[in-house]
């Protein structure tokens, strides 16, 4: 049972509707808990308005210190969060204990990066001097995904706290689980009550969130919730929006020596996660003929080896299930939509639950397909005659969020860097690959121009630049056309 909503700086039961939370792989309910209704909601929003000012006037050392006991924290926590997380998402161990290590490490980098972009920066003048300082926006809604439950939202979480602000957070209907235990870390770091506060619930909750007077959201998640949000707060520009969005990635191969090496990058860009990472890979681009051909047998045989099963299988499982059987069936439905080629179905899997789904991989032709994302590990390959053809392919979306090369002719890379629309952008890499210590975010419907990770900073402030001299100096003689 669970411990319900951190409001103020107190547990409290919540008086919505009753949420569970099951394992994907299993069906087995793991976390039972209720919802929190909308004065719940209004409660949260105001206790981090009431914590606001103390919170932000403080020392950037003494917030600092109170984030470095969430990083131990975090540490500590980390074998137990890492097993809850594969139960409530069907991840593998080893990459939800992965997951639990960048949000561990994702305090230095925030650090880092407001010390670098966000900081004090001061200007000798000859009145005095020029200061750029920077200021938090208030209280922060912050809504998160399954996917990544725990190193997502604490993405928006630490820099937004570290700036300044505070937070009211809610984690997907999907994942409350791993919510909660996110919300038990925060708490036991010891900050101010109201600082960080903590609603479960699903769309109705996160509605009543965005409709209190916050002054920021800090989103993750689907490209059409994106749109909703532009929408909502097209009249309200006092609140800073901040979206990181799914994407309709593109993976060019083109002059790879190594066909196996090529697939190799293709399945852990395409299927990692069971393809649920917005930057994985849905679309490969391939020559014609058979430098194309040899690319796909070498997929194939790759994606044939890969173990799919449950996190605590006797093997070691590449892939888990999707989130849901829900979704399992319309990543199916969607990929035989699709039409072409099968090459490998996006089938069921013998034995294991209908969450479950095998890699699909379909040559789609030259047909038009639809330009969405297919949050699954579906891939489509298409084939071009030419190399500028391929880019065009690549750049075929209204997303733009990742995008990858695999060459071993770097006079392709040189033009395809220039050539491409998307904000990551990998040479011989998975195009899911990105580092905490840079931006991650895209253009187009994959996100707002506010990319999140190093730059979250950005966001998470507001810069105030001033002019100071020390004592009040007449400045009559500067006041041009006025009578002696």
């Amino acid at each position: 049972m669970s411990q319900g909503q951190f409001i103020g700086g107190a547990w409290r039961g919540g008086d919505g509707a009753a949420l569970s939370s099951s394992d994907p792989a299993t069906g087995e309910v793991i976390w039972t808990g209720g919802t929190a209704s909308d004065a719940d909601v209004a409660a949260a929003v105001a206790a981090a308005r009431g914590a606001f000012h103390g919170w932000a006037d403080l020392a950037r050392d003494e917030r600092i210190a109170v984030l470095k006991r969430y990083q131990a924290g975090l540490a500590e926590r980390r074998p137990a969060m890492a097993e809850a997380m594969s139960r409530e998402t069907g991840k593998a161990l080893w990459e939800t204990t992965a997951e639990v290590g960048s949000m561990i490490a994702k305090v230095d980098a925030s650090i880092a990066a407001y010390d670098e972009r966000t900081g004090v920066k001061e200007t000798a003048t000859g009145f005095g001097r020029a200061v750029l300082r920077h200021r938090p926006h208030g209280v922060m809604a912050v809504l998160g995904p399954f996917n990544f439950p725990g190193h997502l939202p604490n993405g928006h979480i630490v820099p937004a706290l570290l700036a300044g602000d505070t937070v009211v957070y809610k984690p997907s209907e999907e994942t409350p689980w791993t919510g909660e235990l996110h919300a038990q870390a925060l708490e036991a770091a010891g900050f101010p009550a109201g600082v960080f506060n903590l609603v479960q619930g699903g769309r109705e909750t996160g509605a009543a969130l965005i409709d209190q007077e916050i002054d920021g959201l800090l989103f993750t998640g689907s490209a059409a919730a994106g749109s909703f949000f532009r929408r909502k707060f097209a009249d309200r520009p006092d609140v800073i929006l901040a979206l990181e969005l799914g994407g309709n990635n593109p993976l060019v191969v083109w002059d790879a020596v190594d066909p196996e090496a090529a697939a190799a990058i293709i399945v852990q860009s395409a299927f990692i996660t069971t393809g649920q990472r917005c930057s994985c890979a849905r679309r490969l681009i391939l020559p014609e003929g058979h430098e194309g051909d040899r690319v796909i047998e070498a997929l194939v045989a790759l994606t044939d080896r890969l173990v799919i099963g449950p996190w605590n299988g006797a093997d070691e499982p590449f892939m888990g299930p999707l989130i849901n059987a829900r979704g399992a069936e319309a990543a199916r439905k969607a990929a035989a939509a699709l039409g072409g080629t099968v090459i490998r179905a996006a089938g069921k899997v013998a034995g294991l639950s209908d969450a479950f789904i095998t890699p699909g991989i379909i040559d789609v032709g030259h047909h038009e397909t639809p330009d969405e994302e297919i949050f699954a590990p579906v891939l489509q390959v298409r084939r071009a005659a030419t190399f500028d053809g391929a880019i065009a392919l690549a750049n075929h979306t209204r997303y733009g969020l990742s995008a990858g090369l695999v060459t071993d002719d770097l006079m392709l890379w040189d033009h395809f860097g220039k050539r491409i629309r998307a904000g990551v952008v990998n040479l011989n890499r998975p195009t899911t690959g990105a580092a905490g210590t840079a931006p991650f975010g895209g253009l187009g419907d994959s996100g707002n121009h506010r990319p999140s990770a190093y730059y979250a900073a950005d966001y998470c402030a507001y810069p105030v630049a001033s002019f100071e001299a020390e004592r009040v100096v007449s400045t009559v003689g500067e006041i041009k056309g006025m009578r002696a």
